[in-house]
């Protein structure tokens, strides 16, 4: 038995889930290759040319899985992750959209998730998937999805502790717990916000931790934030949860946007995202009331890496000289309330 999945969308947010759910079950994960240039340009000639980047990028994994011979390919409906708390009509609907526009056969595996409605729960998603197996064994599944919450919780305490993406990823599909040790001081912080299948995937983002390591700065991204520290940020913005991905963008970039140790935010989103446009305006506002420096880079399959990086570099740039200055006012005024102190001396002598 095995299971493809596409190494996209809720990939970068669920596979340590799935990883445990299908190892436990027997059933073997083929993952899709890496994205290049060639799956997004696969995966764009299949959808109109108004839809997002990232779903342009899981067709055209899909291809990839059904080159590889992959014969069941989970693609799931995730429509709400918690009641009346939603995700984007694509992703709602993504299992219609792959029917339409990959014309191959092979078997869809399209449970529904869906928490705003009554027998749509986490337990009969699993169920619903096991049943291409032939699993029909409530107490297997359920044993199955404790191994799942048991590599996933090791996978965010990782990433919580600082570890990155990829060396968390690794060490939880390898039942290991690695907390991160780096000592190293940073001149430059900043938060990079954006959906985790736009910040991981390093043909998306560009590779753009690699690209501010060399630029000497020092990443913080929605992984690094407790769920407390996010509805936090949430609250500071006045504003209402409703979208399934608000607290990795609202909420982290509200919490950031108020850290003091955080230089500048950086944000990515797929041109034409709609719940993207409106949480990232709220965001944006927020930003400017608290004189946050703030980049967003809009991407699409036609992003030159040329001129993601000069924007990038240019704006790193702002926050050193930003932070120069600071420094050299604070110099400035001691030496300017040292020298006041000393005339005052002078004249009581």
């Amino acid at each position: 038995m095995q299971i493809g999945i596409p190494r996209a969308l809720s990939f970068y947010d669920f596979y340590p889930f799935w990883f445990g759910f299908f190892t436990d079950l027997g059933i073997k994960i083929v993952l899709s290759d890496r994205t290049t240039k060639q799956t997004m340009s696969l995966g764009s000639s299949l959808v109109v040319p108004e839809t997002c980047l990232p779903v342009k990028v899981y067709a055209g994994h899909i291809l990839n899985l059904l080159d590889k011979g992959v014969d069941k390919i989970l693609v799931p409906s995730i429509q709400s992750i918690a009641p009346k708390i939603y995700n984007c009509s694509k992703i709602r609907g993504l299992p219609d959209l792959i029917r339409n526009v990959v014309k191959k056969p092979f078997t869809m595996i399209e449970a529904t998730l869906d928490k705003s409605e009554k027998n749509q729960g986490l337990y009969e998603f699993l169920k619903e998937i096991a049943a291409y197996y032939g699993i029909t064994d409530f107490e297997r599944i359920k044993k199955a999805s404790k191994s799942a919450w048991r590599v996933y919780n090791n996978y965010y305490i990782m990433r919580r502790s600082g570890l990155d993406y990829k060396s968390a990823l690794n060490a939880a599909v390898e039942n290991k717990v690695l907390i991160s040790s780096e000592q190293k001081a940073y001149p430059i912080n900043i938060a990079v916000i954006a959906h985790a299948y736009n910040l991981y995937d390093d043909r998306i983002s560009m590779k753009i931790f690699e690209k501010l390591e060399k630029l000497d700065v020092k990443v913080f991204t929605a992984h690094n934030l407790t769920r407390e520290q996010m509805e936090e940020g949430l609250n500071a913005m006045n504003s209402r949860l409703y979208w399934a991905n608000e607290y990795e963008i609202t909420g982290a970039a509200a919490h950031y946007i108020q850290d003091k140790n955080i230089d500048g935010i950086v944000t990515i989103n797929a041109f034409g995202c709609g719940p993207d446009s409106m949480m990232l305006e709220r965001v944006s506002r927020f930003a400017r009331k608290n004189k946050m420096p703030m980049l967003s880079l809009s991407i699409d399959e036609q992003t030159g890496e040329a001129g993601f990086v000069t924007r990038l570099e240019a704006f790193v740039d702002m926050l050193y000289r930003k932070k120069r200055s600071s420094i050299l006012n604070k110099i400035n005024l001691k030496t300017n309330n040292n020298n006041n102190f000393q005339i005052k001396c002078r004249d009581l002598i």
